[in-house]
């Protein structure tokens, strides 16, 4: 059975701003990624209200990485309900970018051309040192969206979210890769349907 899906990628931390790839790092919200969480709460009880959906009825499920955990806790006080009322889930976690991570695209240019290049001509299939690829995280979370009881309000990151689009069928899997997930952004899935509201 389909389920709907609001979606919050967490919100905005310095190494986005500085476009670093974060991967399986625990890099906290800033100031601003704290406020565009607090305003995904707010967008979202607005889209409830006009589902007539209850937040009790929903599952509120994060990856187990702090800035989704906190992009969570910032915005369930704005549905009236407990910061930490929700579960973690691992498969939920960011596409693990291995030893890339840390680096921006620029300076991974320089050090690993070879690699770089490779990832640009096939984002879905290549596979970064020690890291993994977007064909893996669509399979990851293809099993987890098969163990969902109910539907649920999930906080987690740009590559869980293309991952979900290409095993949904929202997007092709070439494609999916390419796709900007933004943050302050409420993401609604509803089978092969996808709804933007922020």
């Amino acid at each position: 059975m389909p389920r709907t899906l609001y979606f919050i990628r967490h919100g905005e931390t310095d190494w986005n701003v500085e476009r670093r790839l974060q991967g399986r790092r625990d890099i906290p919200l800033n100031a601003r990624g704290r406020m565009q969480a607090a305003h995904c709460g707010e967008v979202l009880r607005d889209l409830l209200a006009r589902d007539a959906v209850a937040p009790g009825d929903l599952d509120f499920i994060s990856s187990p990485l702090g800035r989704a955990r906190m992009t969570m806790e910032l915005l369930r006080p704005k549905l009236g309900l407990a910061p930490d009322g929700y579960a973690v889930e691992p498969q939920l976690t960011e596409i693990g970018f291995g030893d890339w991570e840390g680096f921006t695209l620029a300076e991974l240019r320089n050090r690993d051309p070879r690699r770089a290049a490779q990832r640009e001509h096939d984002k879905w299939h290549f596979l970064p040192p020690g890291g993994e690829s977007y064909e893996m995280v669509s399979r990851r979370m293809a099993a987890w969206y098969h163990g969902l009881a109910r539907d649920a309000v999930v906080t987690a990151h740009g590559g869980t979210a293309r991952g979900l689009m290409a095993f949904l069928g929202i997007a092709k899997p070439a494609a999916a890769p390419l796709v900007d997930i933004d943050q302050g952004v409420v993401y609604v899935f509803r089978g092969e349907q996808l709804t933007r509201w922020g």
